[in-house]
């Protein structure tokens, strides 16, 4: 829900700048730019193979690193380490920022907030390799999974090697408590996603479900990115747990756009089929408050669970209908807008973490994202 009550002066300002934001369509490139340099690090760095790695595996890790997106994650930490600098021109990651030789200070500095923005992405495409495995997922983003040209066995070994590649990266900080940060959230992630797995096909579950599942997915990744970026630049405990709290807000968001896209996008946005995560049993906001609008919810749930026997007796077709139907239904009602109303609460709590930070271009960068979340298609 939104914050309620009177605002101070730096609250007004983050959020009148969100609500504009709000209101124009926002380029992701442009609001990346004052750490496009980092990223370019970034990626640089989670391209980098040992010359002994097995070559199937090495061509494939690099493969799978060129497909990433927008690198949202790791943009978020640098640009939350940009935060604590009055001077925009000082806050873009890079090797002589201000056209001076960097010390060595200044060096190590750099060096520890791209391991973490690339251990960050990197534990992310981890991720998105197993769960591939688990969904037998054959395509994302309109590409090949690894899963769809190797055995389960050795895509998941794949998604292992990612895991410790991100590991490592942690541990390059040399910071035990974002190296703390960085175990924890991996244990998370991990519970997270059992639970995901037993609670599929439970139509009967409720939202606190959802809301556990979806910070374990990832607002968690989020907030570990944002938080462990606070920590490396040295801020104070309270600005420290701003950020904090405002990668998990910022986080929840995203998975609630995404689900809510997973009924109204379409397959060639999205690059897989409309009402996915339905049709393998798992559910979403969207499908919850639709079921809450419906005099006799249980008899979508016995039709979904009808359909799902029958598919997996050998008849997919009744299952794809069921599903089609149903998205067209959850569509038509007031699910998508209540859904789209709740990303906006967690957003206006993001919003009200960034407030106490100086005015900057990272910090303008963070709030037009903020709005870019809402406004996605894909």
């Amino acid at each position: 829900m939104p914050r309620s009550g009177p605002l101070d002066a730096l609250e007004e300002f983050a959020h009148e700048y969100f609500r504009r934001a709000l209101l124009a369509p926002q380029d992701a490139s442009a609001l990346l730019a004052p750490v496009r340099a980092g990223l370019e690090q970034v990626e640089d760095k989670m391209k980098s193979v040992d010359a002994d790695v097995f070559a199937p595996l090495a061509n494939a890790f690099l493969e799978l690193i060129g497909q990433g997106g927008k690198r949202l994650r790791p943009a978020l930490a640098l640009l939350a380490a940009g935060l604590h600098d009055g001077n925009p021109e000082l806050n873009n990651v890079r090797p002589n920022a201000d056209g001076k030789p960097t010390g060595p200070d200044e060096d190590r500095h750099q060096h520890t907030l791209i391991a973490l923005a690339a251990a960050v992405e990197m534990l992310h495409t981890a991720t998105l390799v197993h769960d591939d495995v688990i969904d037998g997922a054959l395509l994302r983003r309109d590409a090949p999974t690894l899963n769809a040209s190797w055995s389960a066995g050795a895509t998941v070994l794949a998604g292992d090697y990612m895991f410790a590649r991100s590991a490592q990266f942690a541990a390059e900080t040399g910071n035990v408590r974002v190296i703390t940060i960085f175990s924890d959230t991996l244990r998370v992630i991990v519970d997270g996603e059992m639970r995901q797995l037993s609670d599929r096909d439970d139509f009967r579950q409720d939202r606190q479900a959802y809301y556990q599942r979806i910070y374990a997915k990832t607002a968690s990744l989020y907030s570990a990115a944002t938080e462990s970026a606070a920590v490396l630049v040295g801020l104070p405990p309270d600005r420290v747990q701003a950020l904090k709290s405002f990668g998990y807000q910022f986080g929840m968001a995203f998975q609630i756009v995404d689900d809510i896209l997973d009924f109204a996008g379409t397959d060639a946005t999205l690059g897989k089929p409309v009402g996915s995560d339905l049709r393998q049993g798992t559910l979403t906001l969207p499908f919850l408050y639709y079921l809450r609008e419906l005099p006799q919810p249980q008899k979508v749930v016995s039709r979904l669970l009808h359909a799902r026997e029958r598919a997996d007796a050998g008849d997919p077709s009744i299952l794809s209908t069921t599903v089609q139907e149903i998205v067209q239904a959850v569509c038509a009602s007031g699910a998508i807008e209540a859904s789209h109303q709740e990303a906006l609460g967690f957003l206006d709590h993001a919003v009200h973490d960034l407030a106490p930070f100086n005015d900057n271009l990272c910090q303008r960068s963070l709030l037009g994202l903020c709005a870019f979340v809402v406004q996605r298609s894909s």
